[in-house]
């Protein structure tokens, strides 16, 4: 009976040791991770760079567009506040024109290694007043029957907007 009872004291004294062993290292390790006050160095997260990114690519982004907007219809550029990251590694931002969110927005896809945009899309209506007419000079029906799918308000609006009516 004494040595049953030896056994079970030294056993539960065991057991003991080890949860004490285990609490000390789990308070040891949160110290350690902890930065206890100190000021330490955050790494910034990949959002946060995309978003750092994004904002020093804005100006190419408006000189791309600049360089499409043959007929000078943009007036104003907005970039939206969401940046994403697609699966493939680009940073996307998107944007409008002349307050126009709706009508006029485009998406920019930048290469972030190689401070590049590495494409650009714009919807249906802004892409429509970046195209060069000059280019159907020998073609004018093309133009015509284009405008023809028009509604009149929206043909005399357009026709502004490409600079061609006052």
């Amino acid at each position: 009976m004494k040595n049953t009872l030896k056994i079970v004291f030294i056993l539960f004294t065991i057991v003991i040791i080890l949860v004490v062993a285990l609490i000390l290292q789990q308070v040891k390790e949160k110290k350690s991770s902890d930065s206890g006050g100190k000021s330490t160095v955050q790494e910034k997260s990949d959002q946060e760079k995309a978003e750092e990114f994004a904002e020093k690519m804005k100006p190419k982004i408006e000189e791309r567009l600049h360089e499409e907007d043959i007929h000078n219809f943009i007036k104003t550029i907005t970039f939206k506040k969401n940046v994403s990251i697609s699966p493939m590694g680009y940073v996307t931002v998107d944007g409008y024109i002349n307050n126009e969110p709706d009508k006029y927005h485009f998406s920019a896809s930048l290469i972030y290694k190689s401070n590049e945009i590495g494409s650009m899309s714009h919807s249906p209506d802004l892409s429509d007043r970046f195209i060069d007419w000059g280019e159907y000079k020998d073609e004018p029906k093309v133009k015509e029957d284009y405008l023809k799918s028009f509604t009149e308000k929206e043909r005399e609006q357009y026709l502004k907007d490409i600079g061609e009516k006052e």
